[in-house]
């Protein structure tokens, strides 16, 4: 295991279960020890417990206050 996961403000989520209205994309709306999320189908709020958010969400799509994904460690145009 790599330890928790971080989520920032903003982030755009996918879930693994969909919305009754059918979207599985949520926005980031609070972070700490429960987090409140915003349906981006039809803007319903809600708010759940940290241990629980971490397990329903299948994929961080991204989000404006994501800091820039990690270097590898491989070197530019290596492979080709």
């Amino acid at each position: 295991m790599t330890g928790p996961q971080k989520f920032y403000l903003g982030d755009i989520v996918r879930m693994r279960k969909t919305h009754p209205c059918g979207s599985d994309r949520w926005e980031v709306l609070r972070v700490g020890m429960d987090f409140r999320i915003r349906c981006l189908g039809c803007g319903h709020l809600v708010m759940m417990p940290r241990r629980k958010f971490e397990r329903a969400v299948r994929q961080v799509l991204g989000g404006p206050n994501r800091p820039p994904a990690e270097d590898t460690g491989t070197p530019a145009g290596a492979g080709s």
